[in-house]
């Protein structure tokens, strides 16, 4: 299965993800996968652990490294996710808001 299709099932199931980034290894709750202005395939997730600290963070996917699944879901919606995001010009797919 390929990344994007990974991140989505991980996303439909509410289901963390960990991958490498810019020197760490990150554990996120995916919330949106889409394309930016620049034709960039751009995931935003609330970082729970790595990197620069908690919080909605994007990562361009074509920068991850390998990635997992996990079984370890999330059930609320974070406060600031905003599934109409005008950051993505299109998007692949989204948790839907509860």
């Amino acid at each position: 299965m390929n990344v994007p299709d990974l991140i989505c099932e991980a996303i439909a199931g509410r289901r963390m993800i960990s991958f490498a980034y810019k020197g760490s290894v990150r554990t996120v709750e995916p919330y949106i996968l889409g394309y930016g202005e620049a034709g960039e395939l751009v995931l935003s997730a609330v970082q729970r652990s790595g990197g620069s600290g908690v919080g909605f963070r994007t990562f361009l996917v074509e920068e991850l490294g390998p990635l997992s699944v996990s079984d370890k879901g999330f059930h609320r919606d974070h406060p600031d996710y905003r599934p109409g995001d005008a950051f993505f010009v299109r998007v692949v797919c989204k948790v839907e808001a509860r």
